[in-house]
């Protein structure tokens, strides 16, 4: 099914100067495995509004993540999102968070271990600025304090 978003976008912003979009000047920073995959330590993280149990929801321009734990259970997870249609991830949230797979990696000793808890956050509705200056400062803080040599990240 054909997602009429930008007709969306022009209309619920139609009272703001149009959009600038970011031009990434840089490219972004690589730092290569010094291991195999199926001895780090993985998080899995999504933009795609996934909620454990009674977590409040997103809201416009809401910078804050939420922390799944591993051992969700689908029964746990509700979405709250407000740029993608999200009955395909109500249905089954593995589509824009795998946590069952990665567990299922992890079993199968794809990845060395995963990460407890995963992460997750609406993406795609606030500024550029909003993430570099305030998400990302602090999950990158959470991903060096529980020492995660890897990420899975999932855009929904």
């Amino acid at each position: 099914m054909p997602i009429a978003y930008i007709p969306r976008t022009r209309e619920l912003y139609s009272a703001y100067a149009p959009y600038r979009w970011v031009v990434n000047e840089e490219p972004p920073p690589w730092t290569p495995l010094r291991k195999l995959l199926a001895q780090c330590k993985v998080a899995l993280m999504s933009s795609g509004g996934v909620l454990y149990r009674d977590q409040p929801r997103f809201h416009r321009e809401d910078a804050s993540y939420r922390l799944i734990p591993r051992n969700a259970n689908r029964a746990d997870l509700s979405i709250w999102h407000f740029g993608y249609p999200t009955k395909d991830a109500e249905q089954d949230p593995n589509c824009v968070f795998p946590l069952e797979r990665m567990r299922e990696f992890e079993a199968e000793g794809r990845i060395g271990e995963l990460c407890d808890p995963a992460f997750t956050f609406m993406g795609g509705v606030y500024s550029a600025r909003k993430v570099r200056e305030e998400l990302a400062p602090k999950i990158v803080e959470e991903l060096r304090r529980r020492r995660v040599e890897a990420l899975y990240l999932v855009p929904a």
